[in-house]
């Protein structure tokens, strides 16, 4: 497998990892410089480990994780959500603009897990066809890096536009991500 792929395959997995960061930066508006740095570092992080450990649990834990993986990213990412669309409407009651959110690291944690779940089957997958592990995961990890980077960036922009209805449409798409790997 080329670099070309590598690189593919890792925009592919980084996909779920930007859109919940798009949604972080319409949410929270004053994240801390050290938050910034931390959010691609999260998600990178964890889309470079999830591979290497599905190659190396392969086949212990693989029909559970695949079985089960769905569920758990919906329900994950389903709870953050719901609780963003919920306190969305608490505010635009209160008023027009969206209240300073603070972004907390347990949040940026189980959002770091149920976005690279998929890595965990495509180090599975990289087992099973005798592929090498550690330089994809690193390139794996790099393009979440520079995408989530990117994609905060963006829901900076629409956050701004979008005031107080950023946190529910936030909380929607992380509900819909969700909803889709239920599929």
């Amino acid at each position: 497998m080329g670099f070309a792929d590598i690189l593919l395959i890792g925009a592919g997995l980084a996909m779920d990892a930007a859109a919940v960061s798009m949604t972080n930066g319409m949410v929270y508006k004053n994240l801390s410089k050290v938050t910034y740095v931390l959010m691609p570092l999260f998600f990178g992080v964890f889309q470079m480990l999830m591979p290497i450990l599905g190659y190396y649990a392969g086949g212990l834990f693989a029909e559970l994780i695949t079985k089960y993986s769905g569920i758990v990213i919906f329900i994950i990412l389903g709870v953050i959500g719901g609780k963003m669309v919920k306190e969305g409407f608490e505010d635009m009651k209160k008023h027009e603009v969206c209240p300073d959110k603070a972004m907390t690291l347990s949040v940026l944690f189980f959002q770091a897990i149920a976005t690279s779940i998929d890595a965990f089957a495509v180090g599975i997958s990289f087992s099973l066809a005798g592929i090498s592990i550690l330089w994809p995961s690193a390139l794996i990890g790099a393009v979440t890096v520079v995408i989530v980077v990117a994609a905060i960036l963006i829901g900076r922009r629409f956050g701004d536009m979008l005031g107080a209805r950023a946190e529910i449409l936030g909380g929607v798409i992380l509900i819909a991500i969700g909803v889709k790997a239920l599929f």
